[in-house]
């Protein structure tokens, strides 16, 4: 009798065993951060006939967590000719977006542009409205957001170039903003994206795309082409009503 009482025991304390060897603790999964982190350089240097330096540079964060997303950018850029500064300009983002349900969510975003030698001294975009995900996996993301807002320019009426598409009055008004993202991870080392932003207002319509390639040289390191594009509805007599700039920085992951 005793050895059935001992296999029994055996028998019934084998499944709790084997279970305590097979319990995963918190410690062994590995959650990923809420944290995404990018930076970005690029510069040029011109000798010869002309010389001038420029260097341009973006940061970028953005920070995930249940239904909130939460992102901010700055870019910054500058220009040396013949030894002297010929522009400085600063770009700065934010947004925040909080998820209504599977594919919907609500936003809030900013611009502002600030810059010294071109025509604004002050250029600041402010919206808010609705989003919607198409599809949002590890491969592909596209999202629409749409909704109202305002727009206030100042012009710098010291630095107005012939080139400059710019209209020498204060813009102070509402408008109505669009925004199209979609992000394409084509390979484990390449991805491309895509970003079209249209801010409409009774002063002008501007639609600002920009197009980039990334390929991972490294985990950490990635070299980044990009074309932006900015077009305009109003120019000046004589201006063209878009302006275009490649570059090709090196990108830092974190």
């Amino acid at each position: 009798m005793s050895k059935i009482w001992l296999t029994g025991i055996v028998l019934l304390c084998a499944p709790v065993v084997w279970a305590e060897e097979t319990v995963t603790t918190d410690a062994d999964i590995e959650i990923p951060s809420p944290w995404n982190t990018e930076m970005e350089f690029g510069y040029q240097a011109h000798s010869g006939n002309s010389d001038s330096k420029s260097l341009n540079s973006r940061l970028n964060a953005e920070y995930i967590k249940g239904r909130h997303r939460t992102s901010g950018e700055w870019k910054f850029y500058m220009l040396y000719k013949d030894g002297e500064e010929d522009k400085r300009q600063s770009t700065y983002s934010a947004q925040s977006d909080y998820k209504l349900g599977a594919k919907t969510y609500l936003y809030g975003s900013f611009k502002g542009v600030e810059s010294r030698y071109s025509a604004y001294f002050k250029d600041y975009t402010l919206s808010s409205g609705l989003g919607y995900q198409f599809t949002n996996t590890k491969r592909f993301l596209l999202e629409l957001e749409l909704g109202p807002g305002y727009r206030y320019q100042e012009p710098n009426l010291d630095e107005i170039d012939d080139d400059d598409i710019i209209f020498p009055n204060t813009v102070a008004e509402g408008i109505f903003r669009g925004n199209i993202n979609t992000r394409w991870q084509a390979l484990d080392n390449l991805s491309f994206s895509a970003d079209i932003t249209m801010v409409a207002g009774k002063s002008n319509t501007r639609v600002d795309t920009e197009v980039s390639m990334t390929n991972n040289i490294t985990e950490d390191i990635a070299l980044k082409l990009s074309h932006s594009r900015q077009y305009h509805d109003k120019v000046p007599e004589g201006l063209e009503n878009s302006d275009t700039i490649f570059s090709a920085n090196l990108l830092f992951l974190f």
